[in-house]
């Protein structure tokens, strides 16, 4: 004998709790409030902000207006186009450093390559690396060998660039579709057989963005490193500003602003043509 189906439902369920929800809630805005409160900012200074952001700007469009073909103008254009050019050539070159040094690191921290105690020992390093700001491993690790100047700044977006593109390429190759290394597997490939064939192909595209993408970090971090002595934007921004020269330094700015947009513009243009293909 079949049982009976059961009854029609006779009200609503039980709506979940929001205790938990609001808690965190009130407990986040608590923290705002109080990092507010410590800051010891003085927040009525923010009246005056808009008032300062125009006569900032007056100054430094003094230089940005003139003729950029008379002089003096013409020299300002030219020294910061070629120390622009500068951080653009410290940008790839650390982020060719970061590229082939990570590769290998990628695929020694991905779960689905490398065994377990590996996969522990490389992601720490890759923790570590990323944990230090590029700044400080050109104060503390490079410059003290190599000295002031674009080799430094070189040096440190380099090795700054091997944690974060380590552990991308180590998310890309794990997340690889399985198929195609399990048939290689079939058909007798060995470990590095496997990689090059199966496992590169799908995940290079993939890696080779997040080259491009790291590339157009760089290139702003290399500003902050000029401040310091190691070249590039930044040296001409630090003495700029230390001569309160503003012209030279809203001619300056927008070298900095239209080079960065043209080059993450083409970055961006030529990774969605990497992923997506044609």
């Amino acid at each position: 004998m079949s049982a009976a189906p059961p009854g029609p439902l006779t009200g609503r369920p039980t709506p979940p709790s929001k205790l938990w929800s609001t808690v965190w809630l009130l407990v986040s805005a608590a923290v705002v409030v109080w990092a507010v409160w410590t800051v010891d900012a003085n927040w009525a200074r923010l009246l005056g902000l808009p008032g300062e952001v125009g006569n900032y700007a007056r100054l430094m469009g003094g230089g940005v207006l003139n003729n950029p073909t008379a002089d003096p103008w013409a020299e300002y254009w030219v020294l910061a186009i070629s120390r622009m050019l500068e951080s653009v050539q410290m940008a790839w070159i650390g982020t060719l450093i970061g590229a082939v040094l990570s590769l290998p690191l990628g695929f020694l921290a991905a779960r689905t390559i490398a065994p377990a105690p590996v996969v522990f020992a490389v992601r720490q390093v890759l923790n570590a690396v990323r944990a230090l700001p590029e700044i400080i491993l050109a104060i503390v690790l490079i410059m003290p060998i190599f000295g002031l100047g674009p080799l430094t700044g070189a040096l440190a977006l380099g090795i700054g660039s091997i944690g974060t593109l380590g552990k991308l390429t180590a998310e890309a190759v794990e997340s690889i579709d399985r198929g195609p290394v399990e048939a290689s597997l079939a058909s007798g490939a060995r470990g590095l057989q496997r990689i090059r064939w199966a496992v590169l192909p799908q995940a290079l595209p993939e890696i080779v963005a997040f080259w491009l993408y790291r590339f157009e970090i760089n290139i702003r971090a290399s500003a902050v490193l000029g401040v310091i002595g190691a070249g590039g934007i930044g040296s001409l921004l630090s003495q700029l500003f230390n001569r309160r020269e503003w012209e030279q330094i809203g001619i300056t700015l927008v070298v900095i602003i239209v080079v960065t947009i043209l080059i993450d513009t083409l970055s961006g243009a030529v990774r969605a043509r990497i992923i997506q293909g044609g």
